[in-house]
């Protein structure tokens, strides 16, 4: 958020910030008057009229997880009645926003698609896309016949829930009657360089990153080195990515690929949520001025 506001200083766009730890005091009114729906957000005793508002980075937390809302579970009735309105008054945003014509980064209806990898995987693929092969199981006996046919795989969730990716190997191949009770994604572990691609409106952002790690996001944790920089992807994989965030309706996403040394471009998953922070710092790149021109509806950095 803090770069996102600092792209908006740099590029002279008026910006307000709503804290979701003040949404129990901010304030939310609208009206639909049969033909069309008006209203106004008061942030911090500012109002702004829906008609002001160009676009919306919607970057948020569950709303009963904020400490707030969290200590005032079960409180007495006047803590309760705060804790109620910022749940009342994110449930109202988030319905406004699926309807209401601002730009939007990310709007909740279509974040959804990453409720389920396998769901998103033919989503992928329609794009164009290659991606690696893959099982969905809770069969022991289906892995260890899937990873006989592979030799190697990585596993991870098929939710939404962040889980680190990690290689089957001997020792986890022996507790595989763990996975009876919750089907677990399997996928051909590939080699290559790992390519995250930051989709922003109409611009493209696409980072190499060079680690021996399986999970380059959780080097650290096994000694391994992370090193990362810009680079350029193939014209057509470059028209795959925008289309992949245009038919999941995710005008902000990141894309991770994997490169073979042959120059294929595979892709594993689609975050709508992404920390593109990580890779701005990293490599340079302008990522958050991408999302306030699209937001802002300027023209897209060639």
């Amino acid at each position: 958020m803090k770069l996102v506001a600092e792209a908006a200083e740099r590029l002279e766009v008026p910006y307000a910030v709503l804290s979701q730890r003040e949404t129990g005091y901010a304030g939310l009114r609208f009206a639909f008057d049969g033909e069309s729906l008006q209203g106004e957000l008061e942030i911090r005793g500012r109002r702004f009229d829906f008609a002001e508002i160009d676009g919306l980075y919607l970057r948020c937390m569950e709303p009963v997880l904020l400490p707030e809302n969290r200590q005032l579970a079960g409180a007495g009735t006047d803590e309760t009645g705060a804790r109620d309105r910022s749940l009342l008054f994110h449930a109202s945003l988030f319905e406004l926003v699926e309807v209401l014509p601002w730009r939007v980064m990310n709007r909740t209806a279509a974040m959804a698609s990453n409720l389920s990898k396998p769901y998103q995987m033919q989503r992928i693929v329609e794009s164009g896309l290659s991606v690696p092969e893959t099982l969905v199981s809770n069969s022991p006996e289906a892995v260890r016949k899937f990873h006989d046919s592979q030799r190697r795989l990585i596993f991870k969730s098929i939710s939404s829930v962040r889980s680190i990716v990690q290689e089957l190997t001997g020792p986890r191949l022996g507790q595989l009657d763990r996975i009876r009770a919750l089907p677990v994604q399997f996928q051909r572990l590939l080699t290559g360089t790992d390519i995250r691609v930051h989709v922003a409106g109409e611009e493209i952002f696409a980072s190499e990153i060079d680690s021996a790690a399986v999970d380059y996001r959780y080097a650290g944790r096994d000694g391994q080195a992370v090193a990362m920089q810009a680079c350029e992807l193939p014209g057509p994989v470059r028209q795959q990515c925008f289309q992949l965030s245009r038919a999941l309706q995710l005008p902000l996403c990141g894309i991770d690929l994997k490169r073979s040394p042959e120059g294929l471009h595979t892709c594993f998953e689609v975050n709508p949520s992404p920390g593109y922070s990580y890779f701005q710092e990293n490599t340079g790149q302008d990522i958050a001025g991408g999302i306030v021109r699209y937001l802002a509806g300027l023209q897209a950095r060639a």
